[in-house]
């Protein structure tokens, strides 16, 4: 009967020892999946992203908005002359160089409103160029490696069939939040492009401004959200790079229990930290 017995118990441990280490395996490739498909996306120019998208995108800029971005232009000229010439005692002390600055800036205003798309799409290779690199450097250092688990699997099969149930029903709870990390991954990386798209629909209105003075910085404050945006990518990289080297503690861990717990609040933390990465972006760049 003992011997019964010692088979059941031995089945059970093998049983809840195999589901425990399954759901980990499986959370440690999800997390490489996850770090190679972050930097895959983050590091795409927009029109690489969705060529469909872009094209109506660029369409919608260039025969839609940019003829009401050139009539704001005639405006803001007209409006710089006009202050030109009152800045100068009134009509009373005019110079003929007035006039030529006037027509330099005017054709600069039209050369950049004429090429926004261009400047746009500029900016954002300059930083899909810099997410490229730093996507390789992450993608490289965070590889959790299987092997890494055999520590954990010894210990668990030194305890018995109660913490091991306990463990192996927290195991599972982990495997949910991975699949609430995956649809935040997916919201906060496609939303970020859609806002790129958006962003890019409208910028011959703020690039019509750039070159007054007072009028300007709706047009510098516009420049700015681009950047934000654009290196928004890099803070995403950096939160998953930082939350894959944290989990690798997981395999060493004295503490098999403590260690899947710390696992969910790892996963929270990185929720957190991926929302915080649109406004952490705009602060540092000063965009508003």
């Amino acid at each position: 009967m003992d011997f019964l017995t010692d088979w059941i118990t031995d089945w059970l441990k093998g049983v809840l020892i195999d589901g425990i280490m399954g759901n980990l395996n499986g959370l440690f490739d999800n997390v490489n999946n996850q770090v190679g498909e972050i930097a895959n996306q983050v590091g795409t120019t927009p029109g690489a992203w969705n060529p469909s998208v872009f094209s109506l995108i660029r369409q919608l800029s260039e025969t839609v908005v940019l003829p009401i971005a050139g009539l704001i232009l005639t405006f803001v000229m007209c409006y710089e002359l006009i202050q030109m010439i009152i800045d100068r005692n009134n009509l009373h002390d005019i110079d003929t160089w007035m006039f030529f600055k006037w027509v330099f800036k005017t054709f600069a205003a039209v050369l950049i409103l004429s090429n926004t798309f261009n400047i746009v799409m500029a900016v954002f290779d300059v930083a899909q160029s810099v997410i490229n690199r730093a996507g390789g450097l992450i993608g490289g250092s965070t590889a959790v490696s299987p092997d890494m688990l055999n520590t954990l699997e010894a210990q668990l099969e030194a305890m018995d069939i109660g913490p091991l149930l306990g463990l192996w029903l927290q195991s599972g709870i982990i495997g949910i939040t991975m699949n609430a990390l995956n649809i935040v991954i997916f919201v906060i990386v496609y939303g970020r492009m859609i806002e790129i798209y958006m962003l890019t629909s409208l910028a011959p209105i703020p690039f019509a401004t750039v070159v007054n003075r007072e009028l300007g910085s709706t047009g510098q404050n516009y420049f700015k959200s681009l950047m934000a945006v654009g290196f928004q990518g890099l803070l995403i990289l950096v939160c998953v790079g930082i939350y894959a080297v944290l989990i690798q503690s997981i395999a060493i861990s004295g503490d098999p229990i403590g260690a899947v717990w710390t696992i969910v609040g790892y996963t929270v933390l990185l929720c957190f930290t991926l929302f915080k990465t649109g406004s952490l972006a705009k602060s540092i760049l000063g965009a508003h």
